[in-house]
């Protein structure tokens, strides 16, 4: 018996969702399981680099499929990079997936349950689901191009894969909640919240930062973002929010990252004239506390519709860097009430940039009560996210795979694995 993870990204890229899966193999293979990954060739956002066809992972083998290398740039090019993968992933699965083995399948790229759910059955293996986010639906409700005429068939085919899975894991309890209304049996919906690295990201003081000092931002009172500038994410908010603090010199706007909408959110700037905000690369991985660490409180966004299909990855490193969070969104969604228990942070609607500029004025004139809320970040992720807590789940919920036989996975036994309820 293995564990084969499927994930269109994984180490060495550093995208989110290949941090997430690559830190899982390592957790699995650290519980004593046997684990394999596969994925593409591709490093995310570089058309330039091809990783080789296999590789390791602290012992963990990797196998990375051919795929086509048009890039994200246009709808038509992504779509036929996710297709071959498909292809590959499928041919790959009918080879060497054998009786016994878990195959933990990604939504990158989406539907991929649908297309190695027929592959693994026939191979005898079981396919467990790690929803990080929802297709159709992310799309429909983005309105893509395309995504209102073969929604419907896609929300047909992905219901019926999750259907089928030994177990699909969400990262919140209202993804898994959205998916049991729409039908999904709830004994096969269990919750694993999202984490990050304990001793990769750790609070640095101001002080002790480097890159503060490089980006003139000593003596600055630093509100942050740091991530993916998606779809997904809200910045009107943000930006009027910067527009009507310009005048304050001891506040500055720190944007790093990378995404569909930098180009929009730069133009913007530029316009206005926005002399109290500054954008960086993303930073490498062994400078991420450091990058976070640069500002004293991190936005979070997200568009309200989206609330049961993501949960803002950027959030669990913010948490983890002890820092609050100041999120823009609906809320009664999953941050807010994270925040609200942890006390870590405050949240405004979409639209509300006067009560985003006054919760920025506040925390900047009461440099304590930022700092405790920033210690109350750390202790909360110490608490839920972090992720040895995470592996621990993971490995509960394979161990009770192995020791249920095949035939009995969705009799009653099922209920026993689920270790956090849906409510």
């Amino acid at each position: 018996m293995k564990i084969i993870l499927v994930n269109r990204y994984l180490h060495p890229d550093q995208s989110a969702t290949s941090r997430m899966t690559s830190s899982l193999a390592a957790g699995l293979r650290e519980r004593g399981f046997p684990v394999a990954g596969l994925a593409s060739r591709d490093i995310h956002n570089d058309r330039g680099q091809r990783l080789p066809s296999e590789g390791d992972l602290d012992g963990i083998r990797i196998h990375r499929l051919w795929t086509s290398t048009f890039g994200r740039s246009t709808l038509w090019g992504r779509a036929l990079d996710y297709l071959t993968f498909h292809l590959s992933a499928a041919w790959w699965v009918l080879r060497h997936a054998e009786r016994g083995d878990i195959c933990i399948v990604c939504t990158d790229p989406p539907l991929l349950s649908v297309t190695l759910a027929l592959p693994l059955r026939l191979r005898g293996a079981r396919m467990v689901n790690w929803l990080h986010d929802l297709f159709p639906e992310v799309a429909l409700r983005l309105g893509m191009p395309g995504s209102a005429r073969l929604g419907r068939l896609a929300l047909r085919l992905r219901d019926w894969s999750l259907a089928r899975a030994a177990v699909n894991v969400t990262p919140t309890g209202t993804m898994g909640r959205f998916l049991a209304a729409r039908g999904i049996p709830p004994d096969r919906l269990q919750v694993v919240h999202h984490w990050a690295d304990a001793g990769g990201i750790r609070p640095v003081p101001p002080a002790a930062n480097t890159l503060r000092r490089q980006w003139g931002l000593e003596g600055k009172f630093v509100v942050g973002y740091s991530g993916n500038f998606g779809r997904a994410h809200e910045f009107d908010t943000i930006l009027e929010a910067a527009d009507r603090l310009r005048s304050r010199d001891d506040i500055r706007f720190l944007f790093i990252g990378d995404g569909h909408k930098r180009a929009a959110v730069e133009s913007w700037v530029r316009e206005k004239q926005l002399d109290n905000v500054q954008f960086q690369p993303l930073q490498p991985s062994e400078r991420l506390s450091e990058s976070l660490c640069a500002a004293d409180v991190h936005l979070v966004s997200l568009l309200p519709p989206l609330e049961p299909c993501i949960i803002p990855s950027k959030f669990y490193g913010i948490l983890a860097a002890g820092r609050p969070t100041l999120f823009i969104g609906d809320l009664a969604g999953e941050v807010p009430a994270a925040l609200t228990t942890g006390q870590c942070g405050r949240f405004v609607a979409i639209g509300d940039s006067a009560g985003l500029a006054a919760h920025i004025g506040e925390l900047a004139a009461a440099p304590e009560a930022s700092a405790r809320m920033g210690e109350n970040a750390r202790d909360l992720f110490e608490r839920e996210y972090t992720h040895l807590r995470g592996w621990d789940e993971w490995g509960r919920l394979i161990a009770g795979l192995i020791r249920t036989p095949e035939s009995a996975v969705f009799e009653a036994d099922r209920p026993q694995l689920a270790k956090k309820k849906l409510s």
